[in-house]
């Protein structure tokens, strides 16, 4: 799992350097000079392309739209200042607690 977390951890950084990058040669800055509306809304079209590939395509269609995924998440936490880490931590306080207690604790 380490080696899986590495990837996103290289990516995120990746990503983070094109913050200042020119919108002209780079994705993710493009993805960054139009802002956080725009790169929350590519999350939203990514998750759900995600998840109809998921009913309706092959499971290499998911993997390919799961890592769209992934990396337009991975510029939403850039853009917002979020670090992978503090994800990485919190899925780590939740190891052994229950989803149903989980959410119960997030309504108080």
């Amino acid at each position: 799992m380490t080696e899986d977390l590495h990837i996103l951890d290289a990516l995120a950084a990746t990503i983070a350097s094109r913050k200042d990058a020119d919108p002209e040669s780079s994705y993710t800055a493009r993805l960054f000079a139009k802002g956080r509306k725009k790169i929350a809304q590519k999350v939203g079209e990514e998750a759900v392309e995600t998840a109809i590939a998921a009913v309706a395509e092959k499971p290499a269609n998911v993997v390919s739209e799961s890592a769209d995924l992934l990396y337009h998440l991975l510029v939403l936490w850039a853009e917002v200042g979020i670090a992978p880490q503090e994800v990485w931590s919190e899925l780590e306080r939740r190891v052994g607690v229950s989803g149903v207690d989980e959410k119960k604790a997030r309504k108080k």
